[in-house]
């Protein structure tokens, strides 16, 4: 009976002794979308925890929880064009840590918002400098989409050497300076303003072309009447547009075919 009551006695305090391992063994719970840093006495290891559940030791192991779903960043960047407008545009950059690589962003670098502030909007205003600065402040309106795939490589390469992944970029909003634009629209008040007198010009010419081949074909056709038509020919046409009535009085203008001699002849 004594050594039942032993036996009980050494199972009570191993069930103890494990309960009090498990209360100071803790486990950490990474989430869908994150993954964990291990440190061990403060240092970072080499080793990242993948989503689930995983034990480490008290006092010797801290996990951190890093983010790396994709992460939306707006930024308002400001650079100056090869004509040295000022462009004003508005970036939405899509991007995520890069997951097998969360404990080394962590050890350089920091967590998400250190990510942010230390280099991802930094690198965007720069890589938009550089970019911008190729092209006129016409040629960025005309070739958006050159500027949008020179941003997004040269900001891709920028960054992945920070351990982070670019998703998507979009240039959301590209604004010009008041002068520019004032200046914009008055060269485009100055063209149509030109294009409207060169069709007037041309207009014109058209008109006085018109008039002076009219001329030349009026000219052409009296040369032509004036060879063709005789002096019978006409008096003909006379006596068939006559009434029949002679007039009261001759003269040396009427026509000879109105003497009542000539007209027996035409009998």
């Amino acid at each position: 009976m004594k050594q039942i009551k032993i036996t009980n006695k050494a199972g009570k305090i191993t069930a103890i002794l494990c309960l009090i391992t498990i209360i100071l063994t803790p486990f950490v719970i990474i989430n869908p979308g994150e993954r964990g840093v291990l440190m061990q006495f403060g240092r970072v290891e080499e080793t990242v925890l993948q989503e689930g559940i995983h034990l480490i030791i008290p006092i010797v192991n801290t996990v951190k929880k890093i983010n790396v779903r994709i992460q939306k960043q707006e930024i308002c960047a400001e650079a100056s064009s090869k004509d040295l407008q000022d462009i004003f545009t508005d970036v939405a950059l899509n991007w995520h840590i890069i997951p097998e690589e969360t404990y080394i962003i962590f050890q350089e670098i920091g967590d998400e918002k250190n990510v942010v502030e230390t280099i991802i909007n930094p690198s965007v205003e720069e890589v938009l400098k550089a970019v911008v600065a190729k092209y006129t402040a016409e040629e960025i309106v005309t070739k958006r989409g050159d500027v949008k795939s020179g941003v997004d490589d040269a900001l891709t390469t920028r960054l992945h050497g920070y351990h982070i992944a670019v998703d998507d970029i979009s240039l959301v909003h590209v604004n010009f300076s008041d002068k520019f634009s004032e200046a914009v629209e008055a060269k485009q008040i100055a063209e149509q303003d030109a294009k409207r007198a060169e069709f007037l010009a041309l207009k014109a010419a058209k008109e006085a072309e018109a008039k002076v081949n009219l001329a030349k074909g009026e000219a052409e056709i009296n040369k032509l009447l004036h060879d063709t038509l005789t002096h019978e020919i006409l008096e003909r046409q006379a006596i068939q547009k006559w009434d029949g009535q002679l007039p009261l009085i001759m003269t040396k203008d009427t026509p000879n075919f109105l003497n009542p001699s000539e007209i027996l002849k035409f009998k």
